[in-house]
C-alpha cells in the first residue's frame, strides 16, 4: 500500500498569465478554441521537490467533466531546490466555458509524496464571437 501524499503549502502554483485563441486552421474539429497558460511552480518550502507528474480536472458549462492526468510536466520532471522556480506553459482546448482546476504530485527528497494545488482558471469564450467561431 502506497503512502498518501502530503500537501506542501509552501509548494506554490501561479497563473502568470492565460491568452485565448481561435485556432480552427491549427485545432479543427469540435474545440477549435485555444486557452493558452503560463505557470510558474515556486518552492518556498525547506525541501527539494521533485515534480513528476500532474492532474487537471475540467469542468464544462455543459455539466460534463474531462479528467487529464499525466506523467511529466511538459515532458520534464523538475527537481526545484528550497527558493527554485519551474515555468512552462501549455494550453487546453475548448468548444465551451469551461473551469480548469488541478495538481501537480511528486516526492520531496526522502521520497515521501506530496503534492500542490493548481489554482483554478476561468476559461471563458470571448461573448462577441462570431457565430461562426462558436460551432
Amino acid at each position: 500500500m502506497g503512502l498518501k501524499a502530503r500537501e506542501v503549502p509552501k509548494l506554490k502554483v501561479y497563473l502568470d498569465q492565460l491568452i485565448y485563441q481561435f485556432a480552427p486552421e491549427q485545432f479543427p474539429g469540435d474545440s477549435p478554441h485555444v486557452f493558452v497558460y503560463f505557470l510558474t511552480i515556486e518552492n518556498g518550502s525547506s525541501n527539494t521537490i521533485q515534480l513528476l507528474g500532474r492532474k487537471w480536472i475540467l469542468e464544462y458549462q455543459d455539466g460534463s467533466t474531462r479528467v487529464i492526468e499525466g506523467d511529466g510536466i511538459v515532458g520534464k520532471t523538475p527537481t526545484l531546490a528550497p527558493g527554485e522556480s519551474f515555468s512552462y506553459n501549455s494550453f487546453h482546448l475548448s468548444d465551451q466555458n469551461a473551469l480548469a482546476m488541478g495538481s501537480f504530485f511528486g516526492v520531496d527528497e526522502n521520497q515521501r509524496p506530496v503534492f500542490t494545488r493548481i489554482p483554478a482558471m476561468d476559461l471563458h469564450l470571448p461573448p462577441d464571437l462570431p457565430k461562426e467561431e462558436l460551432s
